[in-house]
């Protein structure tokens, strides 16, 4: 005769869908590092800086200019909730980075409010990253980052920085405001990188 303990109702099977550790929600829930900055699409800019201290910015209406892709990802967050199928509306890093010069192998992306995060250059390149301005068909609500955010679908969600505003080319990686309170340098939600040493 098997023996359980009270309550033990079996193992239940993973999503194939959700990386280990993660629950799928239907919501979006809003999670931030301070309060929601007052940025509006007439004062937004995007700004890329190379290594060698030559900016290249965009305006809004340079952004809304550009051929845009509408990426159906999957999106996961280090507190553990996986949202499938978010659709979404941007600009592709490609685009944005073909003219940019540079030999620097990271990048430091910088937010209106003073966030940051870091990635290797690699990371934002060949269709793996956006400035998604839309969600779901709709403007990109301030909570979520709008009117527009880094998207980097294929690591936690910390790495998408909301209310983005430009990104600093690197030869080295430096971190970013989570990553130096203990969050994973890269954060990779298929092999758990969640904190430092994961």
């Amino acid at each position: 005769m098997a023996v359980f303990s009270r309550g033990f109702q079996g193992r239940r099977e993973r999503d194939a869908d959700l990386p280990p550790g993660q629950y799928l929600t239907d919501d979006f829930p809003v999670l931030s590092a301070g309060p929601t900055p007052p940025v509006t699409a007439d004062d937004w800019s995007f700004t890329v800086t190379t290594e060698a201290g030559v900016r290249t910015s965009w305006s809004w209406a340079d952004l809304m200019a550009l051929p845009a892709e509408e990426p159906t990802v999957d999106i996961h967050c280090v507190t553990r909730w996986s949202k499938l199928g978010t659709t979404w509306r941007g600009v592709s890093l490609d685009v944005l980075l073909a003219d940019v010069e540079t030999a620097a192998d990271y990048a430091m992306v910088h937010s209106s409010g003073g966030y940051t995060t870091n990635l290797p250059l690699e990371d934002l390149l060949d269709g793996k990253a956006w400035i998604a301005y839309e969600f779901d068909g709709e403007p990109l609500e301030p909570v979520h980052g709008g009117p527009a955010r880094l998207l980097v679908p294929h690591l936690y969600f910390w790495k998408s920085a909301k209310w983005v505003s430009g990104l600093e080319l690197l030869p080295d990686d430096e971190p970013g405001f989570w990553e130096q309170l203990g969050y994973h340098n890269y954060g990779d939600p298929w092999q758990e990188q969640r904190y430092d040493g994961d």
